[in-house]
């Protein structure tokens, strides 16, 4: 009996934004605090928009782009700005068993997603992690439970013309990451401990 290969796990390391010049080099949004996996070649993985499965691709050279936050990178076989412009929105993606070694107090940005989210004094729940944003920062976008909110509702029409209520769509909040905010990161039970300090959760007030 030959048992089933076990599906890829792969690590979004960033995602192209935008050509760079004419020469089929890219703007590069990183998902990764390691600059080498944009400054040094060598093999990486690349998934196109509306593709399900990435394709092995070769970066040839990168550097920074002071300022911006931004990366550009060169991809063998990709020397026109059209080709660059036809990989708006791919992501670079790594396996992931090629993570790096993290200092104490690092972690890796798909391990903070989807972390249960509870205030550190009360132990309340107040959400779910969706995202991270590099902002010199960085900043946990935090998905609020909607039971914490106050019970407003939507006029939504329907075909018919009539008016109907609906509940809104629980808001998201940006939450500083640093340890000041966010004391507790407990990957092994799924979940974090922020203690906002006064005005952060004013929506659920």
């Amino acid at each position: 009996m030959v048992e089933p290969q076990q599906e890829q796990v792969w690590l979004e390391i960033g995602r192209i934004v935008a050509p760079q010049g004419v020469r089929g080099a890219m703007r590069v949004y990183p998902n990764s605090d390691f600059p080498e996996r944009f400054l040094e070649p060598g093999q990486r993985w690349l998934r196109r928009k509306g593709d399900l499965h990435p394709d092995l691709v070769e970066l040839v050279s990168g550097r920074d782009l002071p300022g911006k936050g931004l990366y550009v990178i060169e991809l063998e076989g990709i020397r026109t700005r059209e080709a660059a412009e036809s990989l708006r929105d791919a992501v670079l993606l790594v396996p992931e068993g090629d993570r790096l070694p993290l200092e104490s107090g690092e972690f890796h940005v798909q391990d903070l997603l989807g972390l249960e989210v509870f205030h550190h004094q009360t132990g309340q729940r107040l959400g779910v992690t969706v995202d991270v944003f590099s902002a010199g920062n960085d900043l946990l976008q935090v998905q609020l439970d909607e039971a914490l909110l106050p019970q407003k509702q939507e006029n939504v029409k329907s075909k018919g013309g009539k008016k109907r209520q609906k509940p809104p769509s629980p808001p998201t909040v940006f939450i500083p990451f640093v340890e000041a905010i966010v004391p507790v990161v407990d990957l092994e039970q799924q979940r974090l401990e922020i203690d906002p300090p006064m005005g952060l959760l004013d929506i659920i007030n």
